[in-house]
């Protein structure tokens, strides 16, 4: 189970990716809602039985990518609009906002994927 959860951080960081890839001029990905990726299909459908079955921390882990996923999704969408019209100081301020919550919800997932190992 536990290189499930490194398989959800590998999809959080290819979505990460594309959307930089836009924003630097070398693709055309528009990003999507925190409920159409990868990582938010898993947490709206699979997720939280899976953290279930690892007890309470990793419930707790699961409950806390919630809003960070939700909150990484509105930055990557406000920076992509934001390059579009031209600002390019909220653009970067929103790349800013995205690549923290990138990091908190890796880290989470890397937090899962050591209590996942530890169940072994």
């Amino acid at each position: 189970m536990g290189a499930f959860f490194l398989l959800r951080m590998n999809d959080h960081v290819q979505y990460l990716n594309r959307i930089k890839a836009t924003l630097e001029g070398r693709g055309d990905f528009q990003g999507s809602d925190h409920h159409s990726c990868k990582l938010g299909k898993w947490l709206d459908t699979d997720g939280p039985a899976e953290a279930a079955g690892l007890g309470p921390e990793a419930q707790a882990a699961f409950a806390a990518l919630i809003e960070p996923h939700q909150r990484f999704h509105e930055a990557s969408n406000q920076a992509l609009g934001l390059r579009a019209a031209g600002d390019t100081a909220g653009c970067e301020a929103q790349v800013t906002e995205m690549h923290r919550l990138s990091a908190t919800l890796v880290g989470t997932l890397l937090k899962m994927d050591g209590l996942a190992a530890g169940k072994k």
